[in-house]
């Protein structure tokens, strides 16, 4: 008995909070990944790296396969003993072809299950702020493709019937034919000012929404330029919009935000606010190549005044070989801690230890300020100090504390590399102009990032605003002749968020 199992699973229309719970997991423990075009690719982001990613993207006039040879390759994989993530955008069942896909792996004994998704149908008009059903509006809905296979020799919708004997219709995929639907419904009855939405990329920050009637809808489109995907809506509920309308109003809607870091903690608000986020790190956080410089450094602990922190991976990496050399929290006592900003302070928390001192700057300069003023008559002669860092990192405070007449060592803790990344999504979003702001936490972050995109980074990053956390990584920027927008006085995220909203919702832009 094969142990392969496809999982057909909707993602949902866009927004990255619509995919769900049971759709998470199964993507989570996939080993084979195929996914479409229209859904939002940071979903991936929460899969296995070392699940294998097969694209078979269909959009209007480009097929990257035919629907016979993305089931051939279901049924491939599924021979191997894989386990699959079959991600469609919307419903797999809804107008997405997830029925065909199951059959074909049925008629092959191949085990299956389908999780259903949030479908645009229902998710697009939800985010305009029209409600499909309402108690004085309409008590039913219908939902019709907005084109029909050309195979066919008859129309298999009844006209007649569906244009008055239903509520609320959604039409998707309608956009290209909408002439032809308006035409026929008003030929079968429906009433020519008749309230009608089209709702293009909804749930997503490019969502536009555009009303009028079925006498002028068709006209309104070309007017302003809607192309697919779009949910056309038709009925009395459409005149709910303007006072229900939610997410069109969020502050920081219409905002995508590039965020250079993996996991970034603290941008949940930007999404609150009606952001997107857009994940593509620059660095990966490893383990240094060499433990020599730290074990050193941690077999002779008992010899420093100051242990010195400047970021949370300085921690985790620190008290990770610290406890792989069998060495116990204990060891530490004595020695006054140091952290630079409060996120790092509550990481040392984490472990059960005391910050004796947090400089009021969050980089070096501060920590050079706040040891010049404890230094008894301007001297640090005799006092030890240990700061586990990055493997590149500035030597303006080792440097300064020598020159007080302090003792420092400096081993490296961990390391940043590049990540294997090709970029091809962000390229073709920042070259459409769908990125507003992009965000560097590091100059690592920056340089990674114009190394990724290539010769013409800079050029992509036109018309982008630039946020950066510290002078360090300002510099880097401004080196390759573009200019910072957004820099909060204190290096924290948090900051950096607050700052992003003040300079998005003041009109600064």
């Amino acid at each position: 008995m094969m142990k392969g199992k496809v999982y057909i699973v909707g993602a949902g229309p866009g927004d990255i909070g619509l995919l769900t719970v049971k759709g998470l997991m199964c993507l989570q423990k996939a080993e084979v990944v195929i996914y479409d075009f229209h859904l939002n690719a940071q979903v991936l982001n929460y899969i296995n790296h070392d699940a294998e990613f097969i694209y078979v993207g269909k959009r209007s006039g480009h097929h990257t396969m035919t629907q016979d040879e993305i089931n051939e390759i279901l049924i491939q994989k599924a021979k191997e003993d894989k386990i699959i993530c079959r991600l469609k955008g919307g419903d797999p069942f809804i107008f997405g072809r997830g029925g065909e896909e199951a059959e074909a792996l049925a008629k092959n004994a191949i085990e299956f299950e389908i999780v259903p998704g949030v479908s645009s149908f229902i998710a697009a008009p939800a985010y305009a702020g029209i409600p499909l059903t309402h108690r004085l509006y309409s008590s039913s809905f219908a939902v019709i493709p907005g084109y029909e296979d050309t195979t066919k020799k008859e129309s298999a919708i009844d006209w007649s019937k569906l244009s008055t004997g239903v509520g609320t219709l959604v039409f998707l995929m309608a956009v290209k034919n909408i002439d032809l639907v308006t035409q026929k419904l008003i030929e079968n009855g429906r009433n020519p000012d008749t309230p009608v939405a089209v709702i293009r990329w909804g749930t997503r920050p490019d969502q536009k929404t555009i009303t009028g009637t079925l006498r002028n809808i068709a006209e309104l489109v070309k007017e302003k330029d809607i192309k697919p995907p779009a949910v056309m809506v038709v009925g009395d509920v459409v005149r709910l919009r303007e006072s229900l309308r939610w997410y069109e109003k969020k502050p920081m809607f219409g905002y995508r935000i590039l965020v250079t870091k993996e996991h970034p903690e603290g941008s949940e608000r930007l999404e609150e606010l009606g952001a997107e986020i857009i994940e593509f790190p620059t660095v990966e956080i490893v383990p240094p190549e060499s433990y020599d410089e730290l074990d050193k450094s941690i077999d002779k602990i008992a010899t420093y005044d100051w242990l010195i922190f400047t970021s949370r991976n300085g921690v985790k990496y620190f008290l990770k070989r610290f406890f792989e050399k069998d060495r116990d929290i204990r060891d530490l006592k004595g020695i006054r801690i140091c952290a630079i900003g409060s996120k790092t302070a509550n990481e040392i928390k984490r472990y059960g230890l005391k910050t004796d001192l947090i400089p009021d700057e969050f980089h070096a300069e501060g920590l050079i300020k706040v040891f010049s003023q404890q230094s008894a008559f301007g001297s640090l002669k005799g006092i030890k100090f240990l700061l586990p860092r990055a493997e590149k990192a500035r030597e303006v405070f080792p440097e300064k504390i020598r020159e007080l007449g302090g003792e420092i060592d400096v081993p490296v803790t961990y390391r940043t590399t590049k990540p294997e990344s090709r970029g091809k999504r962000l390229k073709r979003f920042l070259k459409e102009g769908r990125i507003s702001i992009a965000t560097f936490t590091s100059a690592a972050t920056f340089n990674n990032f114009v190394e990724i995109m290539g010769e013409k980074a800079d050029e992509l990053l036109k018309g982008v605003a630039i946020a950066v956390i510290g002078p360090v990584t300002a510099r880097a920027v401004e080196n390759a002749g573009l200019k910072v927008d957004i820099m909060p006085r204190e290096a924290t995220i948090e900051a950096l968020v607050e700052e992003i909203i003040k300079w998005a919702t003041k009109g600064d832009r």
